[in-house]
């Protein structure tokens, strides 16, 4: 039977239930137990698809197509179990399922309340979860304690405690404890409080974690233990640290897992983190350095590209080097100030997007990097960039573009295709989730992989345009993969170039901090060989 723990946040948002919840589940796996992870959100959006990456940073996309919450993707490079579009429950879609059940005379026209029809769709969607074969299903609840928007998860994650009985059910409780400079002292009286809500509405945590910019003391242990009936050695302090990847170390030295599995009674030794801390101690010792130009819409905002800034770090650790990103916003990017911009950097990355604004820069961008022969890597639009500054400049086709930001020019290198068109009919218009691609021996892509075939996931709506392929061969471009089911490039590559690689994919969900993916460390593997020859 399928044991449960459920991480909620207190005192303010942002303050890493994700890491925290990854970093639980990675130390479970390590001690030999199959883990489940889910995010319960309480946004009314059916899912994460139309949402704007100002306020809510980057769409993870699932293998089965799902548009989830960018937690999902701490979960996946954390810990190994499968993620679904299962995995990522909002308000939006509780609601749509009762009232579509209510629509259709499921409930026998019963009065449909929160209480139980809501909770117990809630309720059906974390022990959808469970299997025979799964020791752990773990839930982060997004937002906070005491928010109007989270009062039906929690209500249903409490009916869950009593339905599965004692020792079936961990609540984990994340919350903040502010330093404030003028008193010189850490205050436990918002995680006080923060305890008191979840309390109130009936769910007793058994494990406090505190996020704290100082160390915590005795003293605040058995105050917070004292005032929210914890144990004291429950109470887990997690400073602030100067890597993601170290959290997992800091819960075990505090013996989280173990708490977790006394209280559960799940079996298990104590995790295997050798691989782990050797990974954490190349990441902290390089031995060298790079610099990586991202060049995108958001390049402001930190999780616009979550997964890509840490798929670069993967590919540092994978080559010993620390990875330093230059965030150049592509609006700003220009013919006369390109040389200055991209004076002192050794690859240009241009990741995936929608919409017009910045275009221009991109391919500007992407020029640079073809003529000044820097390595550059082009993600989903950043792939079609390539291509269309390479009609541009090197077909001699100076109105080639996408049909999505042309679509009347006379030139659509990059075109919503036929059947596209057809399916845009019906209401859905993308490209969603996992596809397999066919990889041409001899190419960088085949080298990276060292596969015939692989398969990666995709979020996008234009494809590139057959009828410029054999031009596009006879001047220059490799197209170094195919989708083998439809004909579709995934992969285009400059052949006089020491690596200029685009792909239609998102090779960045899949690359893990033990386990670069290969694109991406080849790519930083020849930013350092470009660094090397520079100097």
């Amino acid at each position: 039977m399928s044991k449960f723990i459920f991480i909620t946040g207190g005192v303010v948002s942002s303050l890493g239930k994700g890491l925290a919840s990854a970093s639980l589940a990675m130390l479970l796996e390590q001690r030999g137990l199959t883990v489940r992870m889910l995010k319960l959100d309480p946004y009314l959006n059916v899912d994460a698809g139309t949402m704007n990456p100002y306020q809510h940073g980057e769409v993870y996309v699932t293998p089965d197509g799902g548009e989830t919450d960018l937690d999902l993707g701490h979960y996946e490079r954390f810990a190994s179990g499968p993620l679904s579009r299962d995995s990522n429950v909002t308000t939006g879609q509780i609601y749509d399922a009762v009232i579509r059940r209510e629509r259709q005379g499921g409930y026998d026209g019963a009065c449909v309340q929160v209480v139980p029809h809501i909770t117990d769709e809630i309720k059906s969607r974390v022990r959808k979860m469970c299997s025979p074969e799964v020791d752990v299903v773990l839930a982060e609840v997004g937002g906070t304690a005491g928010d109007i928007e989270s009062l039906p998860f929690l209500e249903a994650l409490r009916q869950m405690a009593l339905e599965e009985g004692p020792g079936n059910v961990s609540f984990v409780h994340l919350t903040l404890l502010p330093f404030v400079r003028a008193a010189g002292e850490l205050k436990t009286k918002p995680s006080q409080h923060s305890v008191q809500r979840l309390r109130e509405i009936g769910i007793q945590p058994n494990m406090l974690m505190v996020r704290t910019e100082k160390a915590i003391d005795d003293d605040i242990r058995r105050k917070l233990s004292l005032h929210c009936n914890i144990a004291q050695d429950a109470v887990v302090e997690i400073k602030d640290v100067e890597h993601i990847y170290e959290v997992p170390l800091v819960l075990r030295r505090q013996r989280a897992d173990d708490i977790v599995c006394n209280q559960l009674h799940l079996p298990g030794a104590a995790p295997e983190l050798g691989v782990w801390e050797e990974m954490l101690h190349t990441l902290k010792n390089p031995e060298g350095r790079v610099t990586i130009a991202v060049v995108g819409k958001y390049a402001e905002l930190p999780d616009a590209y979550k997964s890509i800034y840490e798929a670069l770090t993967h590919g540092g650790i994978a080559n010993r080097v620390r990875v330093h990103l230059k965030k150049i916003l592509s609006d700003d990017v220009t013919p006369e100030r390109v040389a200055e911009q991209f004076d002192d950097v050794d690859g240009v990355l241009v990741p995936g997007g929608f919409g017009e604004r910045g275009i221009n820069g991109k391919i500007v961008a992407a020029e640079y990097a073809r003529t000044q022969k820097i390595p550059y890597f082009g993600i989903c639009l950043g792939m079609q960039v390539q291509v269309v500054e390479f009609a541009r400049n090197v077909l001699q086709l100076p109105a080639a573009h996408s049909s999505e930001f042309s679509p009347d020019g006379p030139e659509p290198i990059i075109h919503l295709m036929a059947d596209q068109r057809v399916i845009s009919q019906r209401g859905g218009t993308m490209r969603l989730g996992q596809y397999a691609c066919d990889l041409l021996p001899g190419t960088k892509a085949h080298a990276a992989y060292g596969e015939e075939r692989v398969a990666e996931r995709h979020r996008h709506r234009f494809e590139f345009n057959p009828a410029y392929r054999v031009r596009c061969e006879a001047n220059g471009m490799r197209f170094a993969g195919i989708n083998p089911e439809t004909g579709l490039i995934e992969i285009s590559e400059i052949v006089d170039h020491p690596w200029m690689v685009g792909v239609q994919f998102h090779p960045e969900f899949q690359s893990k901090p033990v386990a670069a993916h290969p694109l991406f460390r080849d790519f930083v593997a020849a930013a350092v060989q470009h660094r090397k020859v520079q100097s």
